[in-house]
């Protein structure tokens, strides 16, 4: 709402110099984030697993769904704010609500998301009325606040029905049952906290680095499946069983890498010591 739209930008008559320079700002603006978001494709992958991870937070499933009473029946459907949190993890998406004209009782404006990358754009027009229904009749606003604040608050339908246009509809399916999973309590422990704590296991017993565990897998924690995690528990369960050694797996720094045999007598009488506390197996589902 603080900036110039780039369809104000479009749309706007240089009547002045002020206004041209400041259209031209947007315009430009606009084309170097098509041209980032080129040069840079989004990672769909990596951008599914910060959509699951975000929806097994209690936080914001609480407030991923909308629900209201019509027509005898209950309506409901993704929030507002379950859509800004899967345009932000799909990423090069562009949304806001604009206000194309303020007259002298209502103001034009538009809600619209745009996907750089595809140059997929979906926009709603709307009018909003500067008024509002209170207990004692309508109330007329004057103040700009009230105003912009009355625009954000009937434009986010508006919004939320854009973005989803834009956002692919299996992405929306999965945050929406990963969501309905975490409001049911049948979720498990958000994966990037079962993985930490493994990764931590690897570390302090057999001095595995997070950087030889994402060589070994060929990319970031951050975008690690469910699958990954089990892979990697079963790794460590090997090492923990003596079937194999570290390096069979990971390729390690020179330091850790010299230490190998210290490091092995390290860990043999720990081992026996805690045989009983210690579980024979680990599992990222336990975790």
């Amino acid at each position: 709402m603080g900036e110039m739209s780039l369809y104000q930008a479009q749309e706007m008559l240089p009547d002045s110099p002020a206004s041209k320079a400041a259209a031209d700002r947007t315009i430009a603006t606009v084309k170097a984030q098509i041209f980032m978001a080129k040069q840079f494709p989004r990672n769909e992958n990596a951008a599914r697993s910060r959509v699951l991870r975000a929806c097994q937070r209690p936080g914001l499933a609480a407030k991923a769904f909308y629900s209201y009473p019509k027509g005898g029946k209950n309506v409901t459907g993704p929030s507002i704010r379950l859509a800004e949190e899967l345009a932000k993890a799909w990423g090069s998406i562009d949304f806001n609500i604009a206000t194309v004209e303020t007259r002298e009782n209502e103001s034009e404006c538009l809600a619209y998301c745009w996907d750089l990358e595809t140059n997929t754009r979906v926009s709603r027009s709307f009018i909003v009325p500067h008024k509002i229904s209170t207990k004692n009749g309508e109330k007329i606003l004057t103040d700009p606040r009230d105003i912009r604040e009355l625009i954000l608050n009937q434009g986010a339908r508006y919004l939320r029905a854009c973005m989803l246009c834009v956002i692919p509809g299996d992405l929306l399916d999965e945050a929406i049952a990963e969501c309905n999973k975490t409001l049911q309590g049948n979720n498990r422990r958000p994966l990037v906290d079962r993985l930490r704590e493994m990764i931590d296991l690897f570390q302090n017993r057999y001095s595995v680095p997070l950087s030889s565990i994402e060589k070994y897998f060929g990319y970031p924690l951050d975008v690690f499946t469910e699958q990954d995690g089990i892979t990697l528990a079963n790794i460590y369960n090997a090492l923990k069983d003596g079937e194999a050694k570290r390096e069979d797996y990971f390729q390690l720094p020179k330091i850790a890498a010299s230490e190998d045999e210290q490091q092995t007598e390290e860990t043999a009488a720990p081992k026996a010591s805690k045989k009983k506390s210690e579980p024979k197996q680990v599992s990222i589902n336990d975790l």
